[in-house]
């Protein structure tokens, strides 16, 4: 699986949904390869963002705008809207990462493990200042509370450990997977339905 993975992560493999987020990690991985600034500088986000800009610009990847009138909800990291009645669209920031790259990772490993719910990146969107990628997903209804006991069971049986509270590891692979609580894990016709997962690659990802 790590090696499956791997390919994903690298633009090599396809997953659902997939194109434009490879594109879009691509042109960044490529363009930090010639940065002078460290990605763990507070510094490297925004150098991303300028050269994330030029990628939105020569793909014609702007949006125009939202249909403000089918605002649903918001939380820490995007604002979520109605768009047909079958989809949302979702404005995230990334401020759960410290990069751009690492935000668009999360979105080819979330296609990955829960291709039901994958996200589709149409674009990017500028609002005061602060550059939002736009992000289409099966909208779920849920018919019944979550039980996060399902929850643990059903990610210990694909190799993820539970740390503490909703947040899990994969020892075997080197990814974490994070806020995993009732809202982000949805109950539909008694099936798991995982519509915000926060994932992270740690160093042990890429060792064999």
């Amino acid at each position: 699986m790590k090696d499956e993975l791997r390919n994903v992560i690298s633009g090599k493999s396809k997953v659902r949904d997939g194109t434009i987020i490879q594109a879009a990690a691509c042109f960044l991985k490529n363009s930090a390869a010639t940065s002078q600034v460290a990605k763990e500088s507070k510094h490297y986000k925004k150098q991303e963002t300028k050269i994330l800009k030029d990628f939105i610009i020569q793909n014609k990847l702007w949006v125009p705008g939202i249909n403000i009138d089918q605002y649903v909800s918001e939380g820490a990291e995007q604002k979520v809207y109605l768009e047909d009645g079958k989809h949302v669209l979702k404005l995230n920031d990334g401020i759960f990462y410290n990069s751009w790259e690492d935000y668009l990772n999360n979105l080819l490993l979330h296609n990955y493990f829960f291709p039901d719910t994958s996200y589709e990146l149409t674009g990017f969107l500028e609002d005061n200042e602060k550059l939002y990628a736009v992000v289409k997903q099966l909208f779920v209804k849920a018919t019944t509370k979550t039980n996060l006991k399902e929850v643990k069971d059903f990610l210990t049986e694909n190799g993820f450990l539970n740390t503490r509270n909703n947040d899990y590891y994969n020892p075997e692979i080197g990814i974490i997977l994070e806020d995993l609580h009732d809202e982000n894990v949805l109950t539909k016709d008694n099936v798991l339905h995982f519509i915000d997962t926060v994932f992270f690659i740690e160093a042990e990802f890429y060792q064999d």
